[in-house]
Order: C-alpha cells, then structure tokens, then sequence
C-alpha cells in the first residue's frame, strides 16, 4: 500500500474532529467505513490514514494551541470508542506494511507519553464505548483512561485469543509495566475476548475509573479539569500558537524528493538512499520569542520535519531501499550557535517543544529497519545536534585529509538533549560501560575534531585517508546489499539499544520481533489462519507445534 502523504490538515480530516476550548482540547474519533483500500472501517477501527491524521491532531495541538493543557480522546460513535487495527486491511496487506503500520502507530502512542511527560498537555481517554485492541492499546498511552459503565462497553486485547498475532502498539507491555497489572490478571485479560467492564476494569487497574452513562459527560470534564490543572501553563505573551504550515517538497519522476534544506535522493542500482541536510546561512532568531516569530521556518525544526518525511517515505514506499546514507554541508560554526540558542531557550515554550519534536524524530530514525550510514567528508556539518546522525549511525566513515579541513564538532546537547528509547543518549550507548571515554570526549565539546582526533576519541568507525575512501565506501555498500535485508534488521535492533531495557525499548525491540515473526506464520496469516478467518464462518487451524 503505497501512502503519498504523512501530513493532513483539520480541514482535510476524514476521521478525526478537533475542537478547543481553551485549555482543553477534544480530538474525537468518527472514523468514516468507506475509502479503504478494498476494505470497510467498521467500528471506528483505524488504518494508516485515520493514525496520520490523530499523528497531524496532536502535533497541532502542540504548537497551534500551546495554551492546552489535557486532550480528551474520545468517539463520536455510540457504544463503541474503537475497535482497533481493521482487521481485513491487516489480512489483506503485505507483510511489510504490517510491521510499518504496527511501528507508525507504536511511534504516535509514544509521542503522547513523551508530550506529557515534558511539559506538554496531558491526556485522557473518555471510553464512550468498547475499547478493543489497538482501541484500548490507544487509552494506554493515554495518562488516564475512563469507562463508561453502560453493561455492555468493555476493554479488552483479543489479538491472541481471536486474530493468533500479539497487541501491536504496546498493549501487553504498558498493561504490566505502566498500569502496573499483575502478570497473572494480565494473563487472564489478554486471553478473554470478551473482555473486562466496568468496576473489574477498575479493580484490575485497567482503568482508572468507570461511571454511569447519565454521568459520564460531567465526570470526563471533571477528569480532564484535573488533569489540566497538574500542568503547569505556557507562558505565551503573543497568546498564539505558531501555523503548522505543510511541507511542500519537489518529486520527480524517479521518487527524489527536494525540500528547502533537505533532499532525498534514490539510488536504485545499489538499493540505497542518501538524505543532504544543508545548514543555513546565519545563525539566525537567538532569543525564544524571535525564534517563535520564525515558527515553522526556524531552521532547526524546519530541518526535521523535513528528514521526518523523508524519512517516512523510504519506511513506507521504498522497501527495496536497504540502506540510508546521511549527508550533511554548511557551517559548523553556524550550527553551534543554534545550539546554543536551543540551549539557551529551553524555558520558551515553543524552543521546548521543538526540541522535543526533534528527539522524536531522532528516535524514528533509531527504528527504522534500513541500514544507517554516515559519510563526513569535505565540505560535511556534522556538528551539535547534527552530530547525533554520526552517534546514531550502524557504520561512520570519516575522511582524513592533508588540510585537515574534515572535522566534527560536538556541543551540550550531544550529552543530555535527545535521549534514545532506553533513556540514555546516544553517546552514552556508544560508550556504554566505558565513562572514562564519555567524560574524554565530554571535556572536546565545542573544539574542531580532525579526523585523526575523531578517530582517537572513537567518535566514528573507520577513517580511510582520500586514497582509500572511495574503495572502502563502495566495499561497505556492494557488501552490505549482498546480506539478508532480514538478518541485518534483526542485528542492528539488537545493537543499536545497549544499555537499560525500557517500556519503549520493550515495545519496539521484542514486540517489534516477535510480531514481525507471527506475521508470516501460518497460525495468524496463512490461508486458514486467524487473520484470514476472522469474520467468516470458519474456524481458524492452528499448527499446535510450538517452537
């Protein structure tokens, strides 16, 4: 399935209504059956296109109306809050699609978690209805969850007992790790179809509270009072937020795609892609309210956004694309002073919030299944928070040169900013378990690293001189594109979270692989397999061997 747009516009929304008042928000679910790709959304369940617009919903919220403070999800369909995943898109899809679509929708649940935990509104999910599957897998990304006790909604995760494949968006791991489920009640409710309702919801801390119908209404607006109050208000002296201005890239007939400080270039006959990020000229806006004034077009979210995109199309719409190379050119002396501007600004709102938007997409690129690969040769940028593509990188290159005009350049935020999903920065997972190295390379922030220097300070991976460069390069490349695409997914997971095992790295790291695995098993996909059985009159066969 091919997906040409990963923005939207309120205007444009087909599944999902906005609406503000003050310093609450309610984003409500009202997802439209028709115009899937040969399939029907029944019961408010979700494809990739109602997750792109709730992904568009919530960013907006964080920069249009910085003055919320709690987000009410809720549906706008009786007696149903949602379904979950549709399940005939799941059964019909390529596997492929399965795993991206599984790791988009994990990606927009973490971002409410990350959102609320740094400042930004907080959520609550109003359960109007039955919440099953991805549906409730959405209320528990959510900071509280309440349920309607009607007799008849319910929450349940019914993956296992009725489709053979596991919850997709961190239902089993936030159910013991966040509400902090006991493993045997946690058990009992993921193999119970039916699900749990009302106070043995709340007794088994599934949610945090169930209320009758007439008083439903009355006691969410309290919720959400509740929860606006624990946040702390913007201090915005314009008392706007900032447009959410869509990208507007050239594409041309082979799939390249140009921003204004990006471009994504394809190389099909090594199956691979390069991302160019250029740094601006200036420095430019240096305090909070003039980068504000510069909204979207602040250099540093601007450029983001932009890689996020492009990042988004390779996941989606170029799987034969193994590998992505990142480039970078400009002034490192240029992007250290935004650095320090981004430091300097952290208590503006809106410099906050960009900075937090640029460690999610850092962490999108930590995810993805294609090989990453950094080149820092003349003319590269690859300083401050530009550094943390070489930090994130499977393979660095570096060039040494005569003139010694190839350098890297670290800054503060290289050491504490942009955390990874197991909550240490990148360059503490490079040197994990080695402190006297992290503290080495700590005390060279803000000097010009040449490559022998780089190399020392074990900041990249190889530094060929310009003899050798083009030879060893292309050896990567010609012998990286001859291993098994899914062998190498599974071993750069595995390397790239050293360290502390997390939620999120629980999430992407052993769902991501068990689900990849029961995706192409018989039991779930196969011709009578759960997925292709589910809604028909026949019964699911299991091959009952377990490995």
């Amino acid at each position: 399935m091919k997906v040409e747009r990963f923005a939207s516009h309120p205007n444009e929304y087909l599944h999902w209504n906005l609406s503000v008042n003050h310093e609450i928000a309610t984003l409500t679910m009202d997802v439209q059956e028709e115009g899937g790709d040969g399939y029907i959304r029944k019961l408010n369940s979700y494809d990739i296109f109602v997750d792109i617009e709730l992904n568009d919903a919530v960013t907006r919220i964080l920069f249009e109306y910085p003055e919320v403070r709690s987000v009410v999800i809720t549906s706008g369909k009786d007696r149903i809050f949602c379904s979950g995943a549709n399940i005939p898109m799941l059964a019909s899809s390529p596997h492929a699609f399965k795993v991206n679509f599984c790791k988009y929708t994990n990606e927009t649940r973490n971002s409410l978690e990350d959102i609320s935990a740094h400042g930004g509104p907080k959520f609550l999910a109003a359960l109007n209805g039955v919440a099953s599957g991805g549906g409730y897998e959405l209320a528990l990304a959510c900071d509280e969850s309440v349920l309607v006790d009607d007799r008849s909604s319910a929450v349940s995760l019914p993956e296992v007992p009725l489709l053979g494949v596991l919850p997709g968006t961190g239902g089993l791991t936030r159910v013991v790790d966040k509400r902090k489920v006991r493993r045997d009640i946690a058990d009992y409710f993921s193999t119970l179809a039916e699900g749990v309702r009302g106070k043995k919801a709340v007794k088994y801390r599934l949610v945090d509270a169930t209320y009758k119908l007439s008083k439903f209404p009355e006691k969410i607006a309290e919720h959400a009072q509740k929860l606006a109050h624990s946040v702390a208000p913007v201090v915005n002296e314009a008392g706007q937020g900032v447009t959410w201005a869509p990208l507007t890239p050239e594409v041309d007939e082979t799939g390249n795609r140009k921003y204004n400080h990006v471009s994504l270039e394809l190389n099909t006959s090594r199956r691979g892609a390069t991302i160019t990020i250029s740094a601006p000229e200036s420095v430019g806006p240096q305090s909070g309210e003039d980068v504000y004034k510069a909204g979207v077009n602040w250099w540093p979210l601007a450029a983001f956004r932009e890689i996020e995109d492009a990042l988004l199309h390779l996941r989606f719409n170029h799987l034969d694309i193994g590998s992505i190379t990142f480039l970078t050119r400009g002034s490192q002396d240029v992007l250290m002073g935004i650095d320090e501007v981004i430091a300097q600004n952290q208590d503006h709102w809106f410099v906050n919030r960009a900075t937090h938007y640029i460690k999610r997409v850092l962490k999108r690129i930590d995810v993805t299944s294609k090989t990453l690969v950094t080149l820092i040769d003349e003319g590269s940028a690859f300083a401050g928070t530009l550094f943390e593509l070489v930090a994130l990188a499977d393979r660095s290159f570096m060039l040494e040169d005569e003139d010694e005009a190839v350098q890297v350049r670290l800054s503060p935020l290289n050491f504490g900013m942009y955390p990874m999903g197991n909550g240490l920065t990148r360059l503490q997972t490079r040197f994990y378990g080695e402190p006297d190295t992290l503290a080495e390379a700590e005390e060279r922030i803000g000097e010009g690293l040449v490559t022998t220097e780089a190399d020392e300070l074990n900041l990249v991976t190889f530094a060929p001189d310009d003899i050798d460069w083009d030879d060893e390069v292309r050896l990567f490349f010609e012998e990286r594109s001859g291993l098994s695409s899914d062998g190498l997914t599974g071993m750069e997971q595995n390397l790239r979270f050293a360290g502390p095992e997390t939620m999120e790295t629980k999430i992407f790291g052993r769902l991501s692989a068990w689900q990849n695995w029961i995706f192409i098993r018989p039991n779930a996909v196969g011709p009578q397999g759960a997925l292709k059985a589910f809604g028909s009159p026949h019964q699911p066969v299991y091959d009952f061997n377990r490995t």
